[in-house]
C-alpha cells in the first residue's frame, strides 16, 4: 500500500468499541528512564491467557523528548510479546511506533513541557497503534533523494503496515493522532 492510498482512507473505527477491553495506561518510572505499565487496582496483569475475545489496550504518555524513544520501543516490544506475538508482528509494531514516535517528536510537538500518548488496541484480528501529539499541523509523506538522513518514516510505516492514517484528537484536546493497523493472522 503506498503512503497516499493508506493517508486517505481517514481514521478508522477504534478496535476497541465493540469488545471489552483491558486498560493498562503507562506511567514514566519512578527514576524517569521511560514508561513501565500501571495496573489499575482491581485489575490483573495481562498475560497470553487473557481470553482470545477481548481487546487489549495499553496507554502511555511520556514526555516529547527523543531520550524517551527507546523506553517506548521496549514498552511496545514488551506488551505485544506479552500477548504472544510473534516476533514478526512485534518487530513491525515497534519500528512503526518508533517512527511515529519520532515524527511527533521532530514535527508534531514543539515546546518544552508537553507529551505525546502511545495507545496499542489489540484484538484477536487487529493492532493498531495510535501516536498522538498537540500539533495541528499534519504529516506530509515525501520522498527524499538518496542523499537526505530523514523523511523516510512515513514510508516506512506504510510499507509495515495494513492501514495507516490521520485521526483529529481526543474530544477536548488539540492535535492530531496517526495511527497505523497490522491484521493478525497467524500473529499468535
Amino acid at each position: 500500500m503506498t503512503a497516499s492510498r493508506a493517508h486517505r482512507h481517514g481514521p478508522s473505527p477504534s478496535l476497541a468499541r465493540d469488545v471489552h477491553s483491558d486498560v493498562h495506561p503507562g506511567v514514566l518510572a519512578a527514576d524517569g528512564h521511560g514508561p513501565v505499565g500501571r495496573i489499575r487496582p482491581g485489575e490483573t496483569p495481562m498475560t497470553p491467557s487473557v481470553p482470545a475475545n477481548r481487546t487489549h489496550l495499553l496507554r502511555t504518555t511520556v514526555p516529547a523528548h527523543p531520550s524517551r524513544a527507546s523506553g517506548v520501543r521496549t514498552m511496545v516490544a514488551e506488551y505485544l510479546k506479552g500477548l504472544g506475538l510473534t516476533p514478526e508482528y512485534v518487530d513491525n509494531a515497534v519500528l512503526a511506533t518508533g517512527e511515529l514516535f519520532a515524527n511527533a517528536i521532530r514535527h508534531g510537538t514543539p515546546g518544552p513541557g508537553l507529551t505525546i500518548t502511545v495507545t496499542i488496541e489489540c484484538t484477536p484480528r487487529d493492532l493498531r497503534v495510535t501516536v498522538a501529539d498537540r500539533s495541528s499541523a499534519l504529516p506530509c509523506p515525501r520522498t527524499p533523494d538518496g542523499a537526505e538522513e530523514s523523511g523516510r518514516g512515513l514510508a516506512i510505516v506504510a510499507a509495515l503496515a495494513d492501514d495507516w492514517g490521520i485521526a483529529p484528537p481526543e474530544p477536548g484536546t488539540t492535535g492530531k493522532r496517526v495511527w497505523f493497523a497490522l491484521a493478525l493472522q497467524g500473529a499468535r
